[in-house]
């Protein structure tokens, strides 16, 4: 299923501007089967160069829904859904950026038909919106206004889909053959890595490891990197890509010890993280004066408390905190991502208790923080985490003992049974760098894993 999206703006910069208007036409690939689409109201003032360009007065969204009261209507019809626009990544990110202003994290895979309509349809000067729908004689009924916008859209969708149908069983990934600058023996090796979780290695002409990532599905993430390289940095990778290599894990934890190992030891030219030494951000924790305990992100120069957790950058910790908040109901205006006179959005979708505006007890609201806190916290706690295996008759383990990684490891359960010590014979030792520790905490959180 696809949800077809356009939206008019502000302006041009998903961090300054806001949405002014949002349509969105589910398709499945066939026909259209369900659709929104409205005004919103952006609470900033709209320019005249954008009103002109747009038609969208201010006096038009005065009285439109704001983005929070469409927010749950946006989530619920693009669920399960990828999301697909003229240059994806401009509505695709607008809208991530009204989703976080609401403490929320709105993720969906992307498809963009600006870079298929180059692919599948090539030799055209100009691949915007009006000027390749005029050459396909597709009538746009309104132009740049978003429902007229993405219903071209669709349109545009149905002639490449007629040209290339096997974009509809790919669900959104965009076919290795679109990467037209890779070497024929790369395209072939891309052709072989498995869609499992695992850990993917990038090597130079000299047998070097320039890159190392990690995913869930790693030849959809590879086929991204190869397809999708943009940025200068990208390019020139993809430039230097000889060989790539893979190991599968299974779990999605174990992934993460590997890659954090790996970029420790090899210290990969194009991994940023195998770079940085110092951690920037930390979640704090205080009592205000209505006696409500707090969490709140601060740069680590600016306190001199102990933080309860550390982090490389903003995004990383701001990721956490979310969801904190959603596992034990906190309050988004007391973990200090929402910022209100009055309560949260979550508690104005029933998500939040009402500690914000003090109509749950502090004692009781502090008592789930307690269990956020100890949730991403070692403490010195001895444990084994059970997870996926890499296929049906084995599972994945990683032992932690007095607050230290141990190491991770495979066991057949039918063998096995209770007999936890017999898993020692089978551990593979992994580092206990920072990284690590970020991973095991990050995971502790999920109820599915044992």
């Amino acid at each position: 299923m696809f949800a077809v999206v356009d939206i008019e703006t502000t302006g041009g910069s998903h961090k300054h501007h806001r949405i002014t208007e949002i349509a969105i036409y589910i398709f499945d690939g066939e026909k259209i089967v369900d659709e929104f689409s409205t005004l919103i109201n952006p609470e900033s003032y709209i320019p005249p160069n954008i009103t002109q360009l747009t038609g969208i007065t201010n006096q038009m969204v005065a009285n439109a829904p704001k983005f929070f009261e469409v927010a749950r209507k946006i989530v619920e019809i693009t669920e399960g859904a990828t999301f697909v626009a003229h240059n994806v990544q401009f509505d695709y990110r607008f809208v991530q950026a009204e989703f976080q202003r609401l403490g929320y994290e709105y993720s969906r895979n992307t498809l963009c038909t600006v870079k298929l309509s180059r692919f599948h349809i090539p030799g055209y000067p100009s691949y915007s919106l009006g000027a390749i729908c005029s050459a396909l004689n597709i009538s746009i009924s309104s132009r740049h206004r978003a429902s007229g916008d993405a219903l071209a859209t669709v349109k545009l969708f149905e002639k490449i889909i007629a040209l290339a149908p096997g974009i509809v069983s790919q669900n959104g990934s965009l076919p290795v053959s679109m990467a037209s600058n890779i070497p024929q023996h790369i395209a072939k090796q891309l052709a072989k890595i498995p869609e499992e979780t695992g850990v993917y290695y990038f090597f130079d002409s000299s047998g070097d490891i320039i890159y190392i990532g990690k995913s869930i599905n790693i030849r959809r993430r590879v086929n991204e990197h190869v397809s999708r390289a943009t940025t200068k940095r990208s390019m020139e990778m993809l430039s230097q890509l000889h060989e790539i290599g893979y190991e599968t894990t299974g779990s999605e934890l174990i992934a993460l010890l590997l890659e954090a190992d790996a970029i420790k030891n090899h210290l990969p030219k194009y991994n940023k993280r195998g770079r940085r030494q110092a951690n920037q951000f930390a979640i704090f924790t205080n009592v205000n004066a209505q006696g409500y305990s707090t969490l709140k992100i601060e740069k680590l120069s600016k306190q001199k408390d102990e933080p309860i957790a550390c982090f490389k950058d903003l995004n990383e910790a701001q990721s956490l905190l979310y969801k904190l908040i959603e596992r034990f109901e906190l309050c988004q205006k007391l973990c200090g991502l929402y910022d209100s006179p009055s309560a949260c959005f979550h508690h104005q979708i029933g998500q939040c208790k009402g500690a914000c505006i003090g109509k749950e007890a502090s004692d009781i609201y502090n008592e789930r923080v307690e269990m956020a806190k100890k949730s991403i916290s070692l403490d010195g706690k001895s444990f084994l985490i059970i997870d996926k295996g890499r296929n049906r008759d084995e599972q994945s383990f990683v032992k932690v003992l007095k607050g230290e990684i141990k190491g991770y490891g495979y066991f057949n359960p039918e063998y096995i049974g209770n007999a936890s010590d017999l898993l020692s014979e089978n551990t593979t030792p992994c580092g206990n760098h920072k990284e690590a520790l970020f991973a095991i905490r990050s995971f502790l959180k999920k109820p599915e894993v044992k």
